[in-house]
């Protein structure tokens, strides 16, 4: 079997079963594990899969840039915000990460809505500034230019001597066995101080994010108080995050 129809193969049974198990696929082409490691590393090279002790997992499109971003699951994140916004109480402290997701938030906020959110996102910091009943907290640092947000220890610091009552979490990867993933280490770190310091946390995932991995673990599925979805979901895809005991609503 020529190298090209091995990963076709792999990729086939990846996205049929939701995962690769590299012994097993081994044996069913009767070829050593190491070449079939070795197809794996390199279609992990391009983007295509996430390796994992044994084998990989689907790997998350939402790790490409922001401007890339905002093409993928546009109606679905509109969903999602308008959800969102739904949950905010007047007079309430909202945590809102970046992304395309959290703009969706902000724009679909009740006009007439008086609530403080803090955001390390300068982007979403201008979409929430048309809001004038909003206070508008920006968090600093270095600037993330991927996600266009505040990482590091300036950023960290600030975030501690906040408390909110909701975060808006926003993840690249939500796997039911793995958790909540996401494209960079700090980014990561960033995102689990805020989850620290509000009250509830909530995701917001688009379908292509759910039963992704991205390569930095923010948090395990267990530490989140809600996951938010759509509504036009097949159960399949629902059921492994309602088995893991997750509380689920649906946008």
């Amino acid at each position: 079997m020529l190298t090209s129809e091995r990963k076709t193969h792999i990729l086939k049974a990846l996205h049929r079963d939701g995962r690769i198990v590299a012994k097993a696929v081994s044996q069913e082409l009767g070829l050593s594990e190491d070449t079939i490691r070795r197809d794996l590393r390199e279609l992990a090279g391009q983007g295509l899969l996430q390796r994992v002790h044994g084998g990989a997992l689907p790997a998350s499109p939402a790790v490409a840039d922001l401007a890339a971003r905002q093409s993928l699951s546009p109606e679905g994140k509109t969903t999602l915000g308008r959800a969102a916004a739904k949950m905010v109480k007047p007079g309430q402290v909202i945590f809102l990460d970046g992304g395309t997701t959290a703009i969706q938030v902000a724009r679909h906020l009740d006009p007439n809505l008086k609530a403080t959110f803090v955001t390390h996102s300068p982007n979403v910091a201008v979409a929430l500034a048309d809001h004038t009943g909003i206070e508008v907290e920006l968090i600093g640092g270095r600037l993330f230019r991927h996600s266009m947000v505040a990482v590091g220890a300036i950023a960290a610091e600030a975030i501690a001597r906040i408390r909110a009552d909701l975060y808006f979490l926003g993840v690249t990867g939500v796997h039911a066995e793995i958790g909540l993933t996401t494209g960079d280490s700090e980014e990561a770190a960033i995102k689990r101080a805020l989850s620290r310091q509000a009250a509830e946390t909530v995701v917001l995932a688009s379908r292509e994010k759910l039963g992704a991995v991205s390569q930095f673990l923010i948090q395990p599925l267990a530490d989140i108080d809600v996951l938010v979805v759509e509504g036009s979901l097949p159960m399949e895809v629902i059921d492994p995050f309602q088995q893991a005991g997750t509380t689920i609503a649906f946008a």
